[in-house]
């Protein structure tokens, strides 16, 4: 499926960059993270309570517990990446530090006994719903297309003239055009009729994509809820994402003849991206116990607002050999030395969980309770999410970000995620297990993409303290463009590897 990348780009206005779909993806296609426990488990959290943790996924779930606790949850996550890119194959490795639901739980039991509300809590947490470390590394042959194609995109498409292609597009097209990667094309009168690249397209380049990305995807949750007749439970979050995000990106392409005259040596492009954002949201769920042992839940998670600010360098080396020698430009030099800047607005994709639980030997002292199998089906609405601006910079922007959520609601579908776990009890141990499917986010049904976490952990309660250890196992299949065109088919890189989590919590009974 073609994306429209070039209508997007015929719509920035005068120095400013152009955003993409995939970052809608960013806080929206990410498996549950959480406290080990919940990890252990396959991320399983819509129905069974009595965890910190869902606080960020059933805040009704606070409302199972009757005394205070304190969470701290720690780990160590490890991407293991293989990509094949056009029939080249390559791996690298990155590991970072990363944390679970860590806070603490005040619950409360009311001391009239005849009232229907038997107890309530309140919680106060942070977690990281998603890790951004890691590193994205491919190259390989390609005679078919070109990173430079996209310049000739955005310049014709915009019906640049010589002096917009020189000053307007200081982020991409004006570095290409002033490094001589793009050129003016003319007939044999001389007259300007467009542009093209200087990249040998049809006997092919070498291509290299180096990205190293940093950051995360933070979320506070202020979360309330009620126990009623211990039968109905009910509670609500105030949750605040707060994201920051780095990208460090490397680009080059390399001529692969031997000839010296063919107006064509390489190039290379350099991007450096730091993002911030801060929002609100809200969570609302229930958890009914219809019959003994049995536990149902539904959860709702609002779409999440957060306001962006991004800031962005970007420079070029190109060299044309005997066409017009090696030549660098950076943004930093067109724009007084100082990064570009923008600032707009993400409404994150709503979910609804719904859940079941089996809790073997229901009762209040979980000590006696034995064991417990719960699964989770998770619905997410990707295509919905949508951009904004938040600046006022004339109907052009307004334009360029309706034409955006136009590409994001082709380019994504709703979909559905399965998680299933279970745990074991001969106290004062637990022994745990669990598994959980994310499916694909993209509405093209060649683009691959797919989770499999495989997750285990045990855990430790005695004298109101407690401590877990879980590891998951996260089997992935992802597609990663280096570039987007319209007029041509698009390539990517095949994705697949692995995530090894390990984390721990420690807790205290207050």
């Amino acid at each position: 499926m073609k994306i429209i990348y070039t209508i997007i780009l015929s719509l920035v206005v005068s120095n400013s960059f152009a955003q993409t779909p995939d970052e809608a993806l960013r806080t929206a296609w990410f498996t549950q993270n959480g406290s080990a426990r919940i990890i252990a488990i396959g991320g399983v959290m819509g129905s069974l309570g009595g965890d910190i943790s869902a606080a960020h996924i059933n805040p009704a779930g606070i409302g199972l517990y009757r005394t205070k606790e304190i969470v701290l949850s720690l780990g160590n996550l490890n991407n293991v990446n293989n990509f094949n890119y056009r029939t080249t194959s390559s791996t690298n490795e990155k590991p970072a530090f990363e944390y679970g639901t860590s806070g603490i739980v005040i619950g409360k039991t009311n001391q009239y006994t005849k009232e229907k509300m038997k107890s309530s809590a309140f919680s106060f947490s942070v977690n990281q719903m998603a890790n951004y470390n890691n590193r994205i590394s491919f190259k390989g042959f390609n005679n078919s297309s070109s990173f430079s194609e996209q310049y000739i995109e955005e310049l014709v498409n915009d019906k640049a003239d010589t002096n917009a292609a020189m000053r307007n597009y200081i982020f991409g097209s004006t570095l290409a055009y002033r490094t001589f990667l793009v050129d003016t094309l003319n007939d044999a009168t001389g007259k300007h009729i467009g542009y093209k690249s200087l990249v040998p397209i049809a006997t092919g380049v070498n291509q290299d994509y180096d990205a190293v990305t940093k950051g995360g995807y933070h979320e506070i949750a202020i979360a309330f809820a009620t126990n009623l007749k211990d039968k109905f439970y009910f509670g609500g979050s105030l949750n605040i994402p707060i994201v920051s995000y780095k990208r460090e990106l490397n680009y080059a392409e390399t001529d692969v003849s031997t000839n010296p005259n063919n107006q064509f040596g390489f190039f290379k492009y350099s991007e450096t991206l730091n993002s911030s954002g801060i929002g609100v949201g809200f969570k609302f769920g229930a958890i009914y116990k219809p019959a003994e042992f049995w536990r149902i839940g539904l959860a709702i998670h609002t779409p999440q607002f957060i306001s962006y600010k991004d800031n962005i360098r970007a420079s070029m080396t190109t060299n044309t050999e005997t066409y017009a020698g090696t030549h660098t430009e950076s943004s930093d030099a067109l724009n007084n030395n100082n990064a570009g800047e923008r600032k707009y607005t993400i409404s994150t994709p709503y979910r609804i969980i719904a859940s079941g639980s089996y809790v073997f030997r229901e009762t209040e002292n979980t000590k006696k309770q034995r064991a417990f199998l719960s699964a989770d089906i998770e619905f997410v609405n990707y295509r919905g999410a949508r951009f904004s601006k938040t600046d006022e910079n004339g109907n052009a922007v307004d334009g360029y970000y309706k034409t955006l959520n136009g590409v994001v609601k082709n380019s994504y579908k709703g979909n559905l995620n399965f998680k299933i776990g279970g745990e074991l009890k001969f106290d004062p141990f637990a022994f745990r297990l669990g598994a959980a499917y994310y499916g694909s986010p993209y509405a093209d049904e060649n683009l691959k993409a797919n989770r499999l976490v495989l997750s285990g952990g045990v855990g430790y309660r005695n004298h109101g303290m407690f401590i877990d250890l879980s590891f998951a196992h996260t089997i992935m299949n992802e597609v990663n463009f280096p570039y987007r065109l319209n007029d041509v088919a698009n390539t990517f890189a095949l994705q697949t590897g692995n995530l090894q989590n390990v984390m721990m919590t420690i807790g205290f009974k207050l």
